[in-house]
C-alpha cells in the first residue's frame, strides 16, 4: 500500500534492520533511547509511572532512569506546565505529560505566552526545549471532554512547532527530533493510533520536522490527511481504486511548520485537493492548508484546483457509537468525496460496499 522511494546502498542496510512494532512502543523506544542519551531528558506528567504507564508508552522507564527523571505529578496542568518551562530555560529537556489534549486548555498562558514567547523576548538568549505530550482521538464514549483535536490552536501561534505523525516509524523519529530541538513541540498522538504496527529501524534516527511523506502516489486527486485520518485515507484509497479512480495520500506529519511545498508538486499534477481534519473546520488546519494552497496558485498563476474539506461535524463530539459515526470522517465517506470531486456533479451516485476489504500495511519506509 504505501509507495517505497529508491533507496541508497545505507538506507537498504539500515531497513534491513527494522521490525514490526507498535505505534505505541515505537514513543516508549524513543524515550528510552533519549534518556539514555542525554542525562538532562526526563519525562514527567499525571499517570507516567503508573502500571499501565500512558498506553504503554512509559512502562519501565522509571525503573530504569529513577524517580528523579521520571515522576507523576499533581493534577496542575497550569503549574506543572510552568515547572517544564523553566526547566526547560534551566538546560534541561523536559518531556511534558498531558493525558489529553482537551485539559491542556488549563494552561494556555504557560504555553502561548511563556514557552512559545521566551526566545524572542529575550534576543535569543533563551531556549526552551520542552515537548508536551498530549493525547487525542475517539472512543470509549469519551465525548465532549476527551475527545477533542485542537492543534489548529497550536498552529496559530509563532514559535510552537506542532507534530502529529500517523505511524509507528514517524512516531519514533519525530519524538527524537522534537526532544533534541531548541524549540517547544506541541507532539499530538491519537488513541486509535497506538496498536497500529509499523516497521521501524532498531538504530536510533530522526524524522526531520516540518517535511511532508507521500504515502501512496496518485494521478487523479490528492487527499492530504491528519493523525488518524490518514489512515481512513489510505482505507478510502483502496475503496477508490475498486472505481478506477487513484488517489495520492500525503501526511503533513508536522503541521506547522508547514511543507506546502511536497503538497502543491501533488496538487499541480492532480488538480483537486481533499483535505481531511481530525478536528472541526472552522478556522483549522483544513482552512489552513486550502487557503495557501489557493494563494500558491495564484502566485505562480494556474488555475486553482477543486477544493473540498472534511472534518468533526459542527457540534461538540459525542459519546455514543451511532453518533461518532456521523460525527467523524471515515474511510467510506472519504472515498464518496473524493468521488464526487472527481466525477462530477452529474456522476450517478456511488458509495463503497460495508463489506469491502480496506485492510492497510503496515508502513515500511523510506528509510
Amino acid at each position: 500500500m504505501f509507495t517505497q522511494v529508491e533507496k541508497t546502498p545505507a538506507q537498504t542496510e539500515q531497513m534491513s534492520e527494522t521490525r514490526l512494532i507498535r505505534y505505541v512502543d515505537a514513543l516508549r523506544e524513543a524515550f528510552e533511547e533519549e534518556m539514555a542519551r542525554d542525562p538532562k531528558v526526563f519525562l514527567f506528567g499525571l499517570d507516567v509511572d503508573d502500571h499501565k504507564g500512558i498506553q504503554g508508552s512509559t512502562i519501565g522507564l522509571q525503573e530504569k532512569f529513577g524517580k528523579d527523571r521520571v515522576f507523576c505529578t499533581p493534577l496542575s496542568e497550569d503549574a506543572m506546565t510552568g515547572v517544564a518551562i523553566g526547566a526547560a530555560i534551566a538546560g534541561y529537556r523536559p518531556i511534558h505529560v498531558h493525558i489529553r489534549m482537551d485539559f491542556m486548555l488549563l494552561c494556555m498562558n504557560q504555553l502561548v505566552n511563556m514557552a512559545a514567547k521566551s526566545h524572542y523576548m529575550y534576543n535569543g538568549q533563551v531556549k526552551v526545549p520542552l515537548v508536551v505530550r498530549t493525547m487525542i482521538g475517539r472512543s470509549w464514549g469519551q465525548g465532549g471532554q476527551h475527545s477533542q483535536a485542537l492543534h489548529s490552536m497550536f498552529m496559530h501561534v509563532p514559535g510552537l512547532k506542532v507534530v502529529a505523525p500517523a505511524n509507528a516509524h514517524d512516531a519514533k523519529g519525530c519524538m527524537i527530533s522534537a526532544i533534541r530541538d531548541n524549540n517547544p513541540v506541541i507532539f499530538i498522538e491519537h488513541r486509535l493510533l497506538y496498536s497500529t504496527e509499523g516497521y521501524v529501524p532498531t538504530k536510533s534516527y530522526e524524522v526531520p520536522l516540518g517535511k511532508a511523506r507521500i504515502l501512496t502516489e496518485g494521478t487523479d486527486i490528492t487527499i492530504v490527511a491528519v493523525s488518524h485520518m490518514v489512515m481512513e485515507a489510505l482505507r478510502a484509497k483502496k475503496h477508490l481504486e475498486s472505481v478506477g479512480i487513484n488517489a495520492e495520500v500525503i501526511d503533513p506529519i508536522t503541521l506547522w511548520p508547514l511543507d506546502m511545498e511536497t503538497i502543491m508538486q501533488s496538487v499541480k499534477k492532480t488538480g483537486k485537493l481533499l483535505m481531511v481534519d481530525n478536528a472541526w473546520l472552522t478556522c483549522g488546519a483544513s482552512s489552513e492548508i486550502l487557503t495557501r494552497a489557493m494563494e500558491m496558485c495564484q502566485e505562480e498563476d494556474i488555475s486553482i484546483p477543486s477544493l473540498a474539506r472534511m472534518g468533526f461535524a459542527p457540534t461538540t463530539c459525542p459519546t455514543t457509537k451511532p453518533l461518532e459515526n456521523l460525527f467523524y470522517p471515515d474511510a467510506r465517506s472519504i472515498a464518496v468525496k473524493a468521488y464526487q470531486m472527481t466525477q462530477g456533479k452529474k456522476a450517478k451516485t456511488w458509495e463503497p460496499p460495508v463489506s469491502a476489504n480496506t485492510e492497510i500495511d503496515a508502513f515500511k519506509g523510506p528509510f
